[in-house]
Formats: C-alpha cells, sequence, structure tokens
C-alpha cells in the first residue's frame, strides 16, 4: 500500500549517503541501474511493515475498514521516522522488505553439537543463512576437545578450531546475499580444553579467515585470575579435568593475542547467561558483531534511533520550558533541557511497534530460526548519533556529563521500550516462549518481547541518517574524500558552523583539520570548542569502557563498540581494559590496538593500510595465499593510479600506484636512463612489490620492509630526508596509503586505519566492534 505523495514527504540526503543508497539499498534492475528513489524506499519498507496491522486489528475485534485505517496511519507514522532521519532500521529490512528476498535479520546463532550429524547439519544451514544474506555464530564449546577418542570410530577428535576451519572454508565459498563472503563469529568457553590453541588459531595461518573469535569468559575464570590461583580445563563430553592451568597465564594469552592483532575479544558469558530473558534456551554465543546475545536458532530484529535529532536549539529549550517546565522525567545535567524528550519518547513507541511488526514480515532463511526468533520475538532497539548529540550539546565526550547524558538517554529509552511492549502484549498478546521466561518468573510483568533494546554496529545506516556510528566517538572532526580521483575534505558540518558562528573559519583551516583528522593540536581553534571536539583516539580506554557501561546498564542484550587504543599500548594496558570492563558491567569487549592489524578478518579481497610505529615488528598476519590472486583473475585494462615524484641520489624517480577493487594491487618505479642499472633495479623492485600486493601483502608491510634501507646516497633534509631507491618507494606509498604526517613519521598515521576499504581502497576504520569506511560508505556489518 503506497502512501499518498505529500510535498512535505522528503528525505535530505548527502552526496555521500546517496552513493551509498544507489550502491546497496536501491531496487536494480537488470542492468544493475537504480529504478527507485531513496524515497521510494522508505515508502516500500513503511507500507511492508505496516501490513501486519490489518491482521492483528481484526483479531482484536477490528472492522477490515477499520484495520486498514490503523495500517495506513502507522505506514505514515514510520514513514515520518525515516524520512526525519530519527529512526532507521538495519540494511536487510531496507534492502528486502517488500521485494523477493523478504529476509530482514542481519544475524543467527546456529548451535554446534557434539556430532559428526549435528556439524554437519549446521554447516548447510550456516550456508542457507549466507546465501540470504545473514551472517552467523557459533558456540564451539560442546566439541570434545582434540585427541579425545571418538567412541564411535575409535578414532580421536580433531577439536573445534579444525571444524572451524570447515565453517569457515564454506563461507569463502558462498558469498553472503550473492555479494560479499559472510561473516562469522565464533566463540569457545575458557575453561575448554583446546582453549589455547584457539586463542592463538588467527595468529599465524590463513585457515580461519572469515571468522571473528571471542572466549566465553565464566566468573569462576575472572576470580580466579584475580587471586592467582590455578584454573580446570574440563572436557564437555564427561566434566573430566583435562589440564590444569595457572588462571593468570591464561589471561596472559588472551591480552596477547587481543594486543598483536584485537582478537579473541571477550563475551562474560556468566553475566549475558544471568540476564537471559528465556533461561530454558542456554546463550552460548553471539552474532558476529557480539551484541546480539542469543541462544540456538534465534535472530534478533534491530533499528536505531539517532539521538542527534532530538537535540534542541538554545531558542528551542527555552520555548520548551516556558511551555512546559525543565524536565521531570531523567535525572540528569542541565543538557537535558536541550532534548526532545516527549518526541523522542513517541519515537521509541513507534519504533517497538515497526521492530515488532518486522517479526511478522520477515521470511526466515530456515524454520528452526521462524519457530524460535517467532517463539521469543527479541527485537533490538538501540542508538546512533551519540556523539553528534553531545557536540551540539557542548559536552565533550570523555567527561563526567556525557556518562550522566548515556545514562539518560538510555535508561529513557529502555523504559519505554518496555512499555510499549507491554502494552503490545495487551493488543496483540505475550510472546509465545513467555512461560519460562523471567518475565513470568519473577513479577508476571506481561511483555510482547523477551529483549527490547541492543545497541549494533550502525554502519551504512547511519551514513544514511547522516550522523555519527552508535555510542561510538567521532572518527574525525574531517576527513579527506576522494572524489572524482580528488581528494576534498568532508568536514562535519557542525564543526563548520560553529567555526563560522565563532569566525574562526577558513578553507585553508578545514583542508588542514581534515589532513589530521584532529583539531587537537590546531592553535587557531579555540581550546573551548577543541575540548568538545575529541575524536575516538584520543579518547583514554577508560573513558572508552566507562561510556560502553553507562549504556549498558539500561540495555537488554549487549553492545557492539570498539575501545580504542594507541599503538604504543602495552600488553599490560590491554590487560586492565580487558578487567576494567568486567569490573564495570559490561558483557564483552572488542580491543583494537591502532595499527595493530593490517588486514579485514571478514573478507580476504582486501589491501590493508595500518603500520605500526618505527622500529617495531609487525605482527604475524594471516596470509592471504594464492586465492586472492585467483579472485583478482587477472589484470583489468585499466587501472586508477597515483604518480608520486621524489628525488633520490640517483636523480628523479617516479612511484605510480595503482589500485583495483580489492585494494593496492601494482607499484611502478621509472629511475635513470631505460638500459642502466638503475632502471634495471627499479623496475625490478616494482615488479617484486607488484607481486606481493597482487597475493595479498599490505601497502603497511611493504612499507615496513623497505623503510630506513640506506644505501649511501642520501638525500634532502629533515622530513624530506630520501636514504635510498627503497627508502623512497616506501615514502611514497606510506603517503599514499597511510595517510601519513611526514615521511620522518611515515608509521604514524594521520587518522587511525585498519585496513583498506575493498570498494574504494580508502583507509578502514575498527569501530562499534565492526569496520566501516567512511569515503565510501562500507561496512563488513551492513
Amino acid at each position: 500500500m503506497e502512501t499518498e505523495r505529500h510535498d512535505a514527504q522528503v528525505f535530505e540526503v548527502n552526496d555521500n549517503a546517496l552513493a551509498v543508497l544507489e550502491k546497496r539499498y536501491l531496487k536494480k534492475n537488470e542492468a544493475g541501474d537504480a529504478i527507485e528513489e531513496p524515497i521510494d524506499m522508505f515508502r516500500r519498507v513503511a507500507g511492508t511493515i505496516a501490513e501486519p496491522e490489518v491482521d492483528f486489528g481484526i483479531a482484536r475485534g477490528l472492522s477490515g475498514d477499520e484495520a486498514r485505517a490503523v495500517s495506513e496511519e502507522q505506514e505514515k507514522r514510520f514513514l515520518d521516522l525515516m524520512l526525519s532521519r530519527k529512526f532507521m532500521p538495519n540494511s536487510p529490512t531496507l534492502m528486502n522488505a517488500g521485494r523477493e528476498l523478504a529476509q530482514l535479520s542481519a544475524c543467527f546463532v546456529l548451535p554446534v553439537e557434539d556430532s559428526i550429524d549435528s556439524i554437519y547439519d549446521t554447516l548447510k544451514h550456516q550456508a542457507v543463512i549466507h546465501k540470504s544474506g545473514g551472517g552467523t555464530g557459533f558456540g564451539f564449546s560442546k566439541l570434545r576437545p582434540k585427541g579425545d577418542v571418538v567412541s564411535s570410530t575409535m578414532g580421536v577428535s580433531s577439536g573445534p578450531v579444525s571444524f572451524m576451519s570447515v565453517f569457515d572454508a564454506s563461507t569463502d565459498k558462498i558469498k553472503q546475499g550473492g555479494t560479499r563472503r559472510g561473516a562469522n563469529m565464533g566463540i569457545l568457553r575458557v575453561d575448554h580444553p583446546d582453549i589455547e590453541g584457539f586463542i592463538t588459531c588467527k595468529h599465524d595461518n590463513d585457515e580461519i579467515n572469515n571468522f571473528n573469535i571471542s572466549v566465553a569468559i565464566t566468573d569462576e575464570f575472572m576470580e580466579r585470575a584475580r587471586a592467582d590461583l590455578d584454573f580446570d580445563l574440563k572436557n564437555p563430553r564427561d566434566g573430566e579435568v583435562i589440564k590444569t592451568v595457572r588462571a593468570q597465564d591464561l589471561f596472559r594469552k588472551i591480552v596477547e593475542g587481543a594486543w598483536l592483532n584485537g582478537e579473541p575479544g571477550v563475551v562474560f558469558i556468566d553475566r549475558i547467561n544471568a540476564d537471559n530473558p528465556t533461561p530454558q534456551f542456554p546463550i552460548e554465543a553471539t552474532n558476529p558483531c557480539s551484541e546480539a546475545h542469543l541462544p540456538a536458532y534465534d535472530s534478533c530484529n534491530l533499528g536505531s534511533i539517532n539521538l542527534e535529532r532530538f537535540v534542541l536549539t538554545a531558542a528551542q529549550a527555552e520555548e520548551k520550558i516556558a511551555q512546559n517546565g525543565r524536565a521531570s522525567g531523567p535525572r540528569a545535567p542541565k543538557e537535558t533541557d536541550c532534548v526532545d524528550w516527549v518526541a523522542l519518547k513517541e519515537c521509541v513507541r513507534t519504533a517497538v511497534r515497526f521492530l515488532d511488526n518486522v517479526i511478522e514480515q520477515n521470511d526466515y532463511p530456515l524454520a528452526e530460526i521462524a519457530r524460535m526468533s517467532r517463539g521469543n520475538r527479541r527485537i533490538g532497539l538501540g542508538v546512533m548519533g551519540f556523539a553528534d548529540a553531545l557536540v551540539k550539546l557542548g559536552v565533550p565526550y570523555d567527561s563526567g556529563r556525557a556518562l550522566e547524558l548515556a545514562n539518560s538517554f538510555m535508561e529513557f529509552i529502555d523504559r519505554h521500550a518496555w512499555e510499549a511492549s507491554r502494552d503490545l502484549a495487551e493488543e496483540r498478546g505475550v510472546f509465545a516462549n513467555w512461560e519460562g521466561s523471567v518475565h513470568n518468573a519473577r513479577d508476571g510483568r506481561r511483555v510482547r518481547n523477551a529483549t527490547v533494546t541492543t545497541i549494533a554496529p550502525t554502519g551504512t545506516i547511519s551514513m544514511i541518517a547522516g550522523c555519527s556510528g552508535g555510542i561510538e566517538p567521532l572518527f574525525a572532526v574531517a576527513f579527506l574524500r576522494r572524489q572524482a580521483g580528488m581528494e576534498m575534505p568532508d568536514v562535519n558540518p557542525e564543526f563548520v558552523k560553529i567555526a563560522k558562528d565563532r569566525g574562526f573559519y577558513s578553507e585553508d583551516l578545514m583542508r588542514s583539520v581534515a589532513e589530521h583528522g584532529s583539531v587537537r593540536d590546531v592553535e587557531e581553534v579555540p581550546e573551548d570548542v577543541r575540548r568538545v571536539w575529541v575524536t575516538s583516539q584520543e579518547i583514554s580506554p577508560e573513558d572508552h569502557v566507562n561510556m560502553q557501561a553507562a549504556f549498558q546498564k539500561h540495555t537488554s542484550m549487549g553492545i557492539s563498540k570498539t575501545i580504542n587504543l594507541p599503538n604504543e599500548a602495552t600488553i599490560q594496558d590491554v590487560a586492565d581494559a580487558y578487567t576494567l570492563t568486567y569490573s564495570v558491567g559490561c558483557k564483552g569487549v572488542a580491543l583494537y590496538r591502532d595499527g595493530s592489524r593490517d588486514e579485514q578478518v571478514l573478507s580476504k579481497g582486501s589491501a590493508p593500510t595500518a603500520a605500526p610505529s618505527s622500529g617495531e615488528n609487525p605482527p604475524a598476519a594471516v596470509a592471504h595465499g594464492p586465492s586472492l590472486a585467483e579472485d583478482r583473475n587477472g589484470r583489468p585494462n585499466l587501472l586508477p593510479g597515483v604518480t608520486r615524484k621524489l628525488a633520490t641520489g640517483h636523480g628523479p624517480m617516479y612511484v605510480t600506484m595503482s589500485d583495483d577493487e580489492f585494494g593496492a594491487r601494482e607499484c611502478f618505479v621509472i629511475l635513470g636512463k631505460p638500459g642502466g642499472t638503475a632502471a634495471a633495479f627499479s623496475d625490478a623492485l616494482g615488479r617484486m612489490i607488484s607481486l606481493a600486493l597482487a597475493h595479498g601483502a599490505s601497502p603497511a608491510k611493504v612499507v615496513h620492509q623497505l623503510r630506513g634501507i640506506q644505501d649511501g646516497h642520501r638525500v634532502g633534509f629533515g622530513e624530506n630526508t630520501v636514504l635510498s631507491v627503497p627508502d623512497g618507494v616506501a615514502k611514497a606509498m606510506a603517503e599514499h596509503y597511510l595517510k601519513a604526517e611526514d615521511g620522518a613519521s611515515a608509521g604514524q598515521l594521520a587518522l587511525p586505519v585498519a585496513g583498506a576499504c575493498p570498494d574504494c581502497s580508502a583507509g578502514l576504520s575498527r569501530e562499534e566492534g565492526c569496520v566501516v569506511c567512511h569515503s565510501c560508505g562500507y561496512s563488513k556489518c551492513s
């Protein structure tokens, strides 16, 4: 049913968001051209999600005409929420609602039982889900350990890590939704005998490339590690103690892995199950981004509220106070007077209804998933635009006032989400598994949904909404975006407005900020503005963790957030961050040390860019192997490239760097006259670099190997020094791929970069427990 086209119904969208919509969301014809406008997409979604209102209305005694009128009214409400950018459902809902592939959930959890039949049934189910566009989470803790006897064959088990490799290989062959390889989460309990091999399984081999991994940590383990006691590893088949280890040593191994490349993450499994609303279905795993804690065969229907849209101007706030008095709802600092709580409450209630309707319209990929999802009716209403809301309110992210606002926002949203769920239960009935749930057991509370809130990665939907992602701080105040072969500054519009209002705006300043990403050391920007406009790399790990904890207090499930650490962070710093997340009540953590991970985990076809600082050895990385070269399948006739000219001790040198859809592809080095020794050497160097890039080596690794080589023919001074031809090539590649501020500090990134985007080759950012490209809109989690 199409909503009447009102002139007021417009969708304001910038060029980057429009490009994301056209590439990933809008309906296309066979030629790949978009055949709907963004507003048509939103109408398609709103109309489809409002359809269940008719059946629900008739079931409660409305006439057909009355029920259709309710449906039309809800359709308008849903449409207005999306067009106003106050709320966005998850990507599968935007992409698939009202279309042939009506799969509207992003991720699922599948069981892995200790039998060959179960393992391969799950493998088949994984393939079906990936084909439909979903991601999968697995708990491998029930599998017997490596070397354990298999009585049916009198052989021995190969253990959970080996079976993870089987699931990984299957993922490699089946693209998610026909467009990209699927995403997986693999989880193993900390007391499993194979836990040590699991912790290191992604350090130095190429067998597990399509998994995030996390250790399911128990309360007992944390207590024993804190007290420096021993800890038993037990066979899940019969509970026999296989090995006893020092808890602190095992914790150290987990921490070392996280320091090395961000994995494993951790989930606090006892805490998760203590808050499990359906204890008749224990939780062993999460979705790939770890915010949805789900029993086997369950899914979660996600959507996010853009908090920035509810921040009032000073004039609007004064008018509201004059009319209604000060906010009497949440206890909070004075900034809450500048929040439109009435509009936010209405948004929450409409969003809960929207997400409950999604469950009705969802065409689940498996019958088992349909039964469990409709039985529990989990929804996950989250937030985005929190950092934008803070800067509009003039509150630094790393401040006590920000923590109070976080608590106020999420307490308010969670409270009204539960109220909306209770009202839906009166209207439609409780969820099918309510009888065995904590809602019934504790207080008989009748609710429609087992869960109502979670904070998921917002990736591309935050770009469509024009706001910051999730509860993350700003990635950058500004950055350089590649457009039509040129690098153009993309500056936060609110910062531009403040700069103009305060009188310090200039185009040169905006470009300078874009080159650095931060205003921390930019003296032209007033100190009070610099204090508010902090970015993710300027915020301490403790402040990251405390912010996650503030939101977690009022969230049904989990939170997908990245704890950013600087490259120079020590292993003890990582240990402290993990310990803090447990002590303040978080349910898990994803940690990323800047520059520590120079390749993408969930997609082989990418060229990483982040490099460790000078003097450090790069961490062991998963080799791409020949599969990337096979994926590339020959050289295209035309490749975009950039040529940089440098002075060397052997004359001027030209370094040309070209990219393909997978990232960095070729490097040509031209030096001296054809036929000479210098020309032959430079040609050979370029060929070997190209060969390495074609097989998946990252530009960061090439830079690391070549930087600092000397041949006695040094030229230049200070930042312009070139020690040799290889050093000059490293300098050119660092300037192009790593966006270094200068040659002397080529390993220090102007912006935190976590690899190269597989779509546009720009730098990726690791945030919200995921990876996104702010240049083109690519996201692993959307």
